[in-house]
This record gives structure tokens, sequence and C-alpha cells, in this order.
């Protein structure tokens, strides 16, 4: 068998669990306006009463508004740009998002409940990006036209990478071998372009020259590690961890206290705008990345050591202290950060702190983990949740909904959010068992 470790995992997995508010497919339309208890309530209510919000959060919803707005039911994928309440704005679909969605919809099945309904829905996606995703080079369009059509041609390595994360994922649940392939071959293919920062093409996102961008490393990192281990492949995990590396040799200053966005090739730090720039968000994205890659690895302790310094400065130094929240990014020693709307406050930094800090607490017991997470999911969940059924993306820093964050994306998919509720609610589930 070609990549064994995919039939091995599936065989594994049960169906239908009590976690699911959904029988069947139908019932998936099934929006409930949201309920946000108190903080205090939620604390008193423990690890259980947080897990029960989550599944709730995420079944009664978020996830009712993409599978009622978004679905192409007609030509396959999802329409994704659109405004927070659901009005669809145009019908151009971003491969970006096609792929972020494809890997949401799998997950609801590898790791929430099980229910085949979530893979009537992701393999329409599936389908769309292995028929018209790609040119005749492999690279994945920057974005489609309705009907598959090309409307924008591959401009961001970025694209393939979120595509080859959705289709390890769809993969892992369906055994699809033809979808576990394309994303192997797509790796492939990236793996030597990404050492030269300098030529990589990555928009909506580019790079400022001379240097090397964080983001690239982080993200690549996990996206090598996840298909890697869904395939089998020893050299795609060999090489995630190689780029893991890179992030904590070449990224983490501990003098400076800071991950650094952007430093020179081989790490060096540069005192001006960009090499000040600190993006919070990305930082504690990176570390739940990281402590995923590092699984297994004899300098697994070490790394997690150095992550949770990490998680810290970047909670410390990304906070608001005036008005609450996140900042998208901020400055090492009080300039302008060379950063798309730096004082916004935008929902997946918060979505993904969520993440890290439930996990990293999972995994140390260490009580300031949970009182930031506390801090961090009072703002998010007063502030952000729409009435619609998903949440506004993009706040200005006072906290009142505000226009696109990033020139050039203007998508809203559904990625972030329901990805932090399915790894909140894995990470929940063990921790409100120790704590019965």
């Amino acid at each position: 068998m070609l990549y064994p470790s995919v039939a091995a995992s599936t065989e594994a997995r049960g169906r239908g669990s009590s976690d699911s508010c959904y029988g069947e497919a139908a019932a998936l339309h099934a929006y409930c306006p949201a309920m946000i208890p108190p903080t205090p309530e939620l604390r008193d209510a423990g690890f259980p009463g947080l897990l029960r919000f989550y599944r709730e959060h995420l079944t009664r919803h978020v996830m009712p508004f993409w599978v009622e707005r978004a679905m192409d039911r007609e030509h396959g994928g999802v329409t994704n740009v659109m405004t927070d309440d659901g009005r669809v704005t145009s019908t151009e679909k971003y491969l970006w998002s096609q792929g972020r969605a494809l890997f949401t919809f799998a997950s609801l099945y590898n790791d929430l409940d099980g229910d085949p309904a979530w893979l009537e829905i992701a393999g329409p996606i599936a389908a769309f990006l292995l028929r018209y995703g790609r040119d005749d080079d492999g690279r994945w369009h920057f974005a489609l036209h309705r009907d598959g059509s090309v409307s924008r041609p591959p401009a961001s390595v970025y694209v393939d990478g979120f595509a080859a994360y959705g289709l390890s994922e769809y993969a892992r649940a369906t055994r699809d071998l033809t979808a576990l392939d394309a994303a192997v071959r797509t790796l492939r293919r990236l793996d030597p372009l990404l050492e030269r920062h300098d030529r990589l093409p990555t928009e909506p996102h580019p790079i400022p020259p001379p240097f090397a961008a964080h983001g690239v490393w982080m993200m690549f990192a996990m996206v090598f590690d996840h298909v890697g281990r869904i395939a089998g492949d020893d050299a795609l995990c060999a090489r995630a961890v190689e780029l893991a590396d890179r992030v904590f040799a070449w990224h983490v200053d501990p003098e400076l206290e800071a991950l650094l966005e952007f430093v020179l090739p081989g790490g060096r730090y540069r005192d001006d705008d960009v090499g000040n720039t600190l993006v919070p968000g990305h930082a504690i994205e990176s570390m739940w990345f990281l402590e995923r890659v590092y699984r297994g690895h004899p300098r697994r302790s070490e790394r997690l050591r150095a992550a949770m310094d990490v998680i810290r400065w970047s909670l410390e130094r990304g906070w608001d202290d005036e008005l609450g929240g996140l900042y998208l990014a901020c400055h090492l020693t009080g300039g302008t950060p060379r950063w798309h709307r730096p004082d916004a406050k935008v929902w997946w930094p918060h979505t993904e702190a969520f993440v890290t800090l439930l996990r990293f607490f999972e995994l140390t017991g260490q009580e300031w983990l949970m009182e930031w997470y506390w801090r961090v999911h009072d703002y998010a969940f007063s502030r952000f949740p729409a009435a619609a059924g998903d949440w506004h993306q993009n706040l200005d820093r006072t906290g009142r909904p505000a226009g696109v964050a990033v020139k050039g994306l203007a998508v809203k998919d559904p990625f972030h959010l329901p990805r932090a509720l399915i790894y909140g609610i894995d990470c929940l589930r063990r921790l409100a068992s120790a704590a019965e």
C-alpha cells in the first residue's frame, strides 16, 4: 500500500460519538443563536463546562453559518468572499480558502465526531481543488472563477501550503490516495524553494528584501509534519523538524525577549522598523505548531521550555493594556511595525491563543497559562461573535467592527475559529477527564 498510515488511522476511527449535535446532513443547518456565558460563570464550571461551551459554539453557532451560506453545490468548493453577516460580495474563489475549508470539514470528521455528513461537504471541495487548482507545473492558482476557470494565476506558496494541508486531512478521513499524492507532490516541489525568501512568492504577505520571514518557516514546519505523518513519509517529517529548528535558531532572541518576524538570512537581527516588527499572533500560533512537530523528538523538552518563554513574551508585548485584546503587530522599540493595520484587533491571533494556552497548560500545569487563557477568552467572546453565526474577523483598536485587514485578500473562510474550537475540544476532553 502506498500510504499505509492512512489506512491504519482510518480503520481505528469510530463513528457517531455523543459529541455530535447533528445526526445527518440535513441537520447541519440547525443554527442556534449564540449564547455566550459570562466568563466568571464558565470559570466556575471548570473544564467540563468549557468543553460543553466549545462544542455548542462550534456545532450550533459557527459551522451552520458556513454550511448554510458558503457551499457551492453546483460547481463545488466554497464561496469565500463575503461579509461577516454572510452577504456574498464576489463569487471568485481564493484557493487559500478552499484548502483551509477542506481541512476544517475533514478535521470535523476526523477529530470531532466521525459524522459522515462532514465528508459529504468536504468531498466536493476536494474534487474542485484537484480538478481546477493547479497549473501544468503543479503550482496552485491564487484564485479561480466560480466555475473553476483561472481568475488569478499562482502568486503565493501559502496557497500551496493550505492546499496540501487540506488535501492531506481529507486523505486521512477518506483514504483518498489521489488527494494525498497531490499533497506530497506539492511539498516536494516546494521544498527547495523555501530557502530563498527573496525569491519566494508570498502574496498577500510579501517579504521585505533581504529579510527571511518567520511565517514561512512556521507554516511549512507544521504542514510538512502534518502531511508527513499522514503519509508515513519520514523525509517530510525530518524536513519539518529542520524548519522548526530554523524558527528557534533564527527568530527567537532570548536577549531581546522576542520572536522576530523578520531577520536577515542566518538569523541576524537588524535594528530598523522591519527587523523590530513583532506579530504576536504568529508567535503564539507558531508555538503550538512546533509543539506538534517535536512530538517524539529528543529535543522536545528543551523546545517546550523555549516555547513557554515565547508565549509569555508575545502575550505581554502584544496585549493592549488600555483597551484589551492582542494587537495584530507591534514594534520592539516603539516605532512603526512593517505590517498591515498593526493596531487592529483581528480574530485569528485570539483563536490561536486559545489552542496554545490550553495545550501548554495541559502539558505543564502552569497556572499563568490559564490566567492568560481567561483574559483572551473574555475579550474575544465579548467582542468577536456576530449575530449571523460566525465571528467578526476584524475590529479596530477600540473593538468596533472594521474593514478588511489584509489588502488583496478580502476573504472569509471556515478555518482559524473552527480549527481552534476543534483542537480546543480535543484538549478539553482530556483536561475534563483528568478533573473528574
